[in-house]
Order: structure tokens, then C-alpha cells, then sequence
């Protein structure tokens, strides 16, 4: 039945699950939206069943298209790996690059000056504090900061930067709650927590500890933390090179505890595949040149 299936017409049809909508799908594809829904009919009709059902309002994937799609979608991402691999000439790196990462200025200039020496790499590149993990389909490569452990997943987790971080407090802060001294005593204490990224609520210490902490201000950065913490609105951890000066200056004290803050770190997440792609490899090495010399 293969030698009967036009290559296009599976694409097509992978597109339209993903996107539920013919328009979306032939915008991905590039195509005419009529050459998409042709595709899928064609396919349908080859195959003589219904793969999506369509509506004036939306469209369901069937059971059969659902399990076309879930057996189809590694082996079509397996032969474009290999495509992608075996299209290298030498240095000329090339190919689609599809990444997620945080919104930062130095990882944007990283990613500029990669596309620049490899012209021939199309980049897509989405960003995102704290990618879920149903979404992450179709990418190459994820950047997310953690602390601690990390969660069990298929992806292959290299470090890119570690930042050491530590607990701080502002004066008008300390002069209406007492210093702490031991996580017991922070547990009691006003702070400043992330909303769902670093794995959301609990404070992780080394040693494996965590804390949970009494928390009203729960923000998904660490700008708007620090500036928090400035105005006393609670305790914060944040990487130790990013709140210095302030300690310097007094604007912010920091505070000694019985343990000390997990690190801050900067992760690249990979398919679990033994060897990652040539592209992954070359950007990562690429990454670690870009980013030598940022620790402190």
C-alpha cells in the first residue's frame, strides 16, 4: 500500500492533526490550503475510512487518524533527522534548528552570531520560562532553569551555566520581621517565590531540602523578584552576581542560614536518542563557547 501514498499527503495530513484547522496547517506547510485538504482527502480515500471529522466549528481526529498520527510522527521526524545529517559538507552546518528558551539578552546574541556562522541553518525559535512538557513535540532543543533535582523525562539534560544564589532581605524588611537564622525561622517569614517555574512553590536547599514558604508575591522572574525584594516586600533567592552590588551598597542584606540556596542553573534539553543530532551538537558546543566565563 506504500508505493500507493504520495509522501505530501502524510505531512499534510501530521500538519492538520496538530493544527486542527486546514488554514493553520497549510500556512506551517506553505501550501495552498485546497492542496492540504486535498492531501488528507486522498489519503482518506486510499485508505477508505474517516482520519479527522470535521465540523463547521472545529475538527476531531479519529481513532484511526490518532493512531496513524502516534505511529507515523517518529518515523517521519527519524528520516528528516537523517536527512538533516547527511546534508553536511564539511563545515557548512545546515538544516531546521527549532528551540525554546528564556527571553534573555545574551542568549539572544548567541543565537545571532551561530545563524550568522551557519547561514545555512533555518532557526525557529520560541521563548518560554517554563515550556510544558506536551508542547515540547517538534523541537530540538530546550533551555530552562532549574534547581535541585530535576524532574524524570525523556530529554537528555546538559548544563550550560550555574549560578551559586543566596537568600537577601531588604532593611525596611528586617526592621519589622527578626533575621532568620535557620529555614524553620524563614518558613514563618513574607517571601518572594516563583509561580510555576523552578518547579513552582517550594524552596530547595542543598542537602536535598526543601521549604515551603509563606509567599503573596509569586512572580515568573527574576527582575521583578529582585525589585520586589528591594521595596521589602519579602525574602528572595536570587543568583548571588545578580543582587552583589546591592549587597555592597546595603540596599539588600544578605542572610547566613543553616543552609545554603540550591544553584541556579541553566539547563539545554535534547531528545533522548543515544547521539543527539549533528546541528544539536554543534550548536550546544556553540552555546558553551558563548557562555564561557559567565559564572560567578
Amino acid at each position: 500500500m506504500i508505493e500507493k501514498i504520495e509522501l505530501q499527503w502524510l505531512l499534510s495530513f501530521q500538519a492538520v492533526y496538530q493544527q486542527l484547522s486546514f488554514k493553520r496547517a497549510a500556512e506551517q506547510l506553505q501550501l495552498p490550503t485546497s492542496n492540504v485538504s486535498r492531501h488528507v482527502a486522498l489519503l482518506e480515500q486510499l485508505l477508505n475510512l474517516r482520519l479527522l471529522e470535521r465540523t463547521t466549528r472545529k475538527m476531531i481526529p479519529t481513532p484511526a487518524g490518532r493512531q496513524l498520527y502516534e505511529s507515523m510522527t517518529p518515523l517521519t521526524q527519524s528520516i528528516n533527522d537523517v536527512l538533516e545529517d547527511i546534508a553536511l559538507h564539511g563545515d557548512s552546518l545546515s538544516g531546521h534548528l527549532k528551540i525554546v528558551l528564556p527571553d534573555l539578552p545574551f542568549l539572544a546574541d548567541i543565537i545571532a552570531n551561530f545563524c550568522c556562522q551557519y547561514p545555512r541553518i533555518q532557526l525557529s525559535c520560541d521563548t518560554a520560562l517554563n515550556p510544558k512538557e506536551g508542547l515540547l513535540d517538534g523541537f530540538d532543543l530546550i533551555l530552562r532553569f532549574g534547581r535541585g533535582s530535576l524532574e524524570d523525562s525523556g530529554w537528555v539534560a546538559k548544563e550550560i551555566l550555574r549560578w551559586p544564589s543566596c537568600v537577601v532581605a531588604a532593611p525596611l524588611l528586617l526592621k519589622n520581621h527578626p533575621l532568620p537564622r535557620s529555614l524553620d525561622e524563614l518558613s514563618n517569614a513574607p517571601c518572594i517565590t516563583s509561580l510555576s517555574v523552578l518547579q513552582g512553590m517550594p524552596w530547595r536547599f542543598k542537602q536535598g531540602l526543601t521549604l515551603k514558604v509563606k509567599a503573596s508575591y509569586k512572580v515568573n522572574s527574576g527582575h521583578i523578584a529582585k525589585a520586589a525584594a528591594l521595596k521589602g516586600l519579602g525574602f528572595a533567592i536570587l543568583p548571588i552576581h545578580a543582587c552583589q552590588t546591592d549587597i555592597d551598597c546595603g540596599s539588600l542584606i544578605k542572610i547566613d542560614l543553616d543552609c545554603e540556596p540550591e544553584d541556579l542553573v541553566l539547563y539545554a534539553f535534547y531528545s533522548g536518542r543515544k547521539y543527539p543530532l549533528e546541528k544539536v551538537k554543534v550548536f550546544l558546543q556553540h552555546l558553551r563557547l558563548g557562555v564561557a566565563g559567565m559564572e560567578k
